[in-house]
């Protein structure tokens, strides 16, 4: 997607199921949620607001109940399978991200615990993803301090510089599956139509701060 909300071609469409299927349909259509959620480790029920966890070897989220969550608080439990995704946001002053080298306006940055680093922009049929240069990534934490301290595979840098807003955020990487899903509930048509915008406005405007 570029800077004008007309759509880019993906090197690599990222599939949509687990938990991030079940955002997807529940954010589609809010009657949905009269399903109850389980947790994907136990089947236990969960709370409307729960833990997630990535699953590192398939690249998803799942959903986890309280005792689950708090198994896997350690990234070294399981062997590392399964990390507990944070809670924090933090706002950041504008951050010259055109060194990275994506040429979208709303896009998530997301280092990896083998080093890499990969950008995921929303499309109708998912997610987006290209890999970034990680001397280009490093050459941006150097001017932007915070972004170091972004936890690998779980969190992310979430921006939006479409239609002139200018937001900076590093946000868990829920977040960012649920701004996604936002994406798929609203497109219309080949453009998007005027839905999709206005929702995505109002997603980053709910953003709240969180240690």
């Amino acid at each position: 997607m570029t800077t004008d909300g007309a759509l880019d071609r993906p090197e690599r469409t990222a599939t949509a199921d687990g938990a991030l299927a079940r955002l997807i349909r529940s954010s589609a259509d809010r009657t949905a949620a009269a399903e109850r959620e389980v947790c994907d480790l136990c089947a236990a029920p969960v709370a409307d607001e729960h833990a997630h966890l990535y699953d590192t070897g398939q690249e998803e989220v799942r959903c986890a109940c309280g005792p689950c969550s708090v198994l896997f608080a350690d990234a070294a439990a399981g062997d590392g399978q399964y990390r507990l995704v944070p809670r924090r946001r933090i706002r950041l002053p504008k951050v010259d991200t055109a060194v990275l080298g994506v040429p979208v306006g709303l896009v998530f940055f997301v280092p990896r615990a083998d080093g890499t680093v990969t950008a995921e922009g929303p499309s109708p049929a998912g997610a987006m993803r290209w890999e970034v240069d990680t001397a280009a990534w490093q050459q941006l934490a150097g001017t932007c301090p915070r972004l170091a301290t972004v936890e690998p595979d779980v969190e992310a840098l979430l921006v939006n510089t479409v239609h002139g807003l200018d937001e900076h955020w590093i946000v868990p990487i829920d977040d960012c599956y649920r701004m996604i899903a936002v994406v798929r509930r609203e497109w219309r048509g080949m453009s998007g139509g005027g839905r999709i915008w206005p929702a995505v406005q109002q997603f980053f405007e709910d953003l709240t701060e969180r240690p």
